[in-house]
């Protein structure tokens, strides 16, 4: 193999192992890059991959830990089924409109909201990108709840009342 060969051969080994880690998004953008006779090999794998990949969740309680737990791995998030459970059911009893209007959050003009009950500040504050921007939206309100007992107790898990 000529020495051309051998670095063209060093690249793309380079390039596809940096394209696994990145992700098949990547990978299928990049395959221009190979060389048409890898790119044409790998695209039914890729668009495979990236079938397989997508992720759908339940519009339930459950689907909607298990889609946060999925973001908070994603960011570094510490956290688990169990420990988000208990909190919920606690908070809000599972219902992703509840409200307190009681409180001395609501007295102050800062209700808590949602699932686990987060003041917009703190959802602000404690919003995780990719979610949506609606206190109310479960698993935003999960994953910004989740973040910021990350930061002040380490994780929901060691939240065990009010927080």
């Amino acid at each position: 193999m000529s020495a051309n060969g051998q670095i063209r051969h060093a690249f793309t080994g380079r390039l596809a192992r940096k394209l696994a880690v990145a992700g098949t998004g990547a990978a299928v953008l990049a395959l221009p890059l190979i060389g048409a006779t890898t790119a044409s090999a790998a695209t039914p794998a890729a668009a495979t991959t990236a079938t397989t990949a997508a992720t759908t969740y339940p519009d339930t309680l459950d689907g909607w830990i298990r889609e946060s737990l999925d973001i908070m791995a994603q960011h570094g998030i510490p956290g688990t089924y169990d420990g988000i459970y208990r909190n919920i059911m606690r908070e809000s009893s599972g219902n992703p409109n509840a409200i307190n209007n009681w409180d001395i959050n609501a007295i102050n003009g800062t209700p808590s909201k949602g699932l686990l009950q987060v003041i917009d500040p703190t959802f602000q504050a404690y919003h995780v990108p990719g979610t949506s921007w609606d206190p109310y939206d479960p698993v935003a309100n999960i994953t910004a709840a989740c973040n910021y007992a990350a930061d002040r107790y380490g994780s929901m898990d060691n939240v065990f009342s009010a927080y």
